[in-house]
């Protein structure tokens, strides 16, 4: 570009204008790049060579030109409003299929409990809808509530049903081959792979949920005790099983594992508060944090099998807690009833013959509205199982539930096996009209043990281990340093902390390394102690920061207990 005589740029000219009658070569469609998978260098040969087995199941697919269908799913109430509420979208379909089996030419299907759902082969019709209607049953006049309670007539024990109804609308989405799956283990760029090995995980999913199991991701948890660990806390561990269809060198697998989830410990809800909160007594139970910990829960009563949800707790005690009673005169024929004023307590002791030992004095459960509150005494309510805890385990609940999780590799075949046989995926039908079967032993496959590299210590003498384990015993370093600027700082009011620092100069003089005398012993203040973790560690630093001239070389913590102390993860993200 030049410049003008007035300085400004000379922009060079537009470019030619292409007529309507000209087109470009190559118009159409480009093909897409070719890709090949990078071939593996080969396979290692050093060590031992040895047989191992992977919790991977071999899977066979007979009928690798079946496609899957998949539709998307829509419910709504009656008014045409979207269903929120992601736990009634399985029972609405599960209603669906036992009322219109017929219109759906019998074929089963897979719901991921949302808004897809899978079929081996096209359903009659690519759009369908339909009209469900769930019933659910319930006491009726089960618990007391501020605008009316439970009459006395014999009534009370009768059972009522409420209706609610749905409309569902299954339409076309996609098809999904199979025979994707085999093309990708054959090396073959395939798009739907990853789509139908969902298809598959789906059908496992649904399998464990008409088990009752809760699901998290692509894992599943069974309500049994015997799967249960408590961590302290009112927090449980439950032990359940991850499972998902994976391709693999050797083929299409199943990988199936032992998974962990932690779940509100199921059971009376005040021994959970008092578990929680660490109480000895019911009169110790903050209630305030009671009521932040119990919101959402879902609970029953010893009374009835109806589940409820807890939306809080109630401001005055169960003995306070006025509602009105209409009680009838059994003789007058045709009495209407007078009303009463009666206390929660009252009711649930005198009209329904409950014995409450310590409700009196105690708030009771909400689990009605915000505008309809409908109250139930604490005592008589206990906590559904396979309620998921996701808030984060302090560190003495991680140490137990690691401690306690444990496996050896004999035990965990054990139970990764009998899972396979127990469950019988061969049976699905879903599972059945794929063609799909799933072997029952662990995959074998080879792996090398490899030699443990020498390590050189003083003296130039060559170290190997033993019983694999090294053992620095009676051992000096190769190259060992100075130690000159360092400190000892004690969290702890129970530690001699001259005669530990003493000790450590002498272990570190046998290992041939020289450590000068700890420039300063910090003693944490006593009245300290009482603040958080966080807030001690930083007031430490800055006693060590005002004590030392410079960046210490080595910094020896002295922490409060032995095991799992509050202290240790402040202190690392410090240091």
């Amino acid at each position: 570009m030049e410049k003008e005589a007035s300085g400004s740029l000379q922009l060079p000219p537009p470019p030619p204008i292409i007529p309507p009658s000209v087109k470009p070569e190559n118009m159409g469609q480009l093909d897409p790049p070719k890709r090949s998978i990078m071939s593996r260098r080969g396979f290692g040969s050093t060590g031992r060579h040895i047989s191992l087995l992977a919790n991977h199941f071999l899977v066979s697919v007979k009928h690798q030109n079946e496609i899957f269908y998949q539709y998307s799913v829509s419910i709504s109430y009656e008014d045409k409003k979207a269903v929120e509420n992601k736990g009634i979208g399985r029972k609405v379909i599960d209603k669906l299929y036992q009322t219109y089996s017929s219109e759906l030419a019998e074929k089963r299907f897979a719901y991921d409990g949302e808004k897809s759902l899978y079929t081996v082969g096209p359903l009659p019709q690519n759009k369908l809808e339909f009209t469900v209607v769930l019933e659910e049953s319930f006491a009726k006049h089960g618990s007391p509530s501020q605008n009316g309670s439970p009459s006395e007539s014999s009534k009370r024990s009768k059972r009522s049903f409420q209706s609610k109804t749905y409309n569902v609308e299954i339409s076309f989405a996609a098809k999904i081959p199979l025979k994707s799956i085999s093309l990708a283990l054959q090396g073959s760029e395939a798009q739907n792979t990853q789509d139908a090995l969902r298809v598959l995980d789906i059908i496992l999913r649904q399998q464990a949920a008409n088990r009752g199991c809760l699901l998290v991701r692509q894992s599943f948890f069974h309500d049994d005790s015997r799967n249960f660990t408590d961590v302290g806390g009112g927090v449980t561990g439950c032990r359940g099983f991850h499972s998902s269809f994976r391709p693999t060198h050797g083929g299409l697998s199943l990988n199936m594992d032992v998974s962990t989830t932690m779940i509100l410990t199921p059971g009376p809800v005040i021994d959970f508060l008092l578990a929680n909160q660490n109480a000895r007594e019911p009169r110790n139970i903050d209630w305030g944090k009671a009521k932040k910990m119990l919101k959402n829960m879902r609970v029953k009563t010893r009374h009835s099998n109806k589940e409820f949800k807890i939306i809080g707790l109630s401001e005055k005690p169960c003995n306070q807690l006025f509602f009105p009673l209409k009680v009838k005169n059994s003789d007058i024929e045709h009495d209407g009833g007078q009303l009463l004023e009666i206390t929660v307590y009252e009711y649930f002791t005198k009209h329904r013959n409950i014995e409450l030992t310590y409700s009196a004095y105690m708030p009771c459960i909400d689990v009605g509205k915000p505008k309809r509150p409908s109250y139930l005494p604490l005592e008589i309510c206990t906590l559904v199982s396979l309620q998921r805890y996701t808030k984060a385990l302090s560190s003495l609940q991680r140490a137990s539930l690691v401690e306690k999780s444990r496996q050896k590799p004999p035990e965990r075949i054990r139970v990764v096996t009998d899972a396979i046989r127990t469950y019988r995926y061969d049976d699905d039908p879903l599972i059945a009209a794929s063609g799909i079967s799933i072997e029952k032993k662990l995959t074998q496959v080879d792996g090398r043990v490899l030699e443990a590299p020498k390590l050189k210590f003083g003296n130039n003498e060559d170290f190997l281990p033993r019983n694999g384990r090294w053992n620095f015993n009676n051992k000096q370093l190769l190259t060992p340093i100075r130690i000159e600027r360092w400190a000892v700082v004690n969290f702890s009011g129970h530690c001699d902390t001259s005669h530990l620092s003493r000790e450590l100069i002498n272990c570190g003089r046998n290992k041939g390394i020289h450590i000068d005398r700890p420039h300063t012993l910090i003693e944490e203040d006593p009245q300290h102690r009482r603040s958080s973790p966080i807030v001690r560690v930083d007031r430490m630093f800055e006693n060590i920061l005002a004590k030392l001239p410079g960046p210490p070389q080595f910094l020896l913590c002295v922490l409060p207990e032995r095991k799992n102390s509050e202290i240790y993860g402040p202190w690392k993200k410090k240091s």
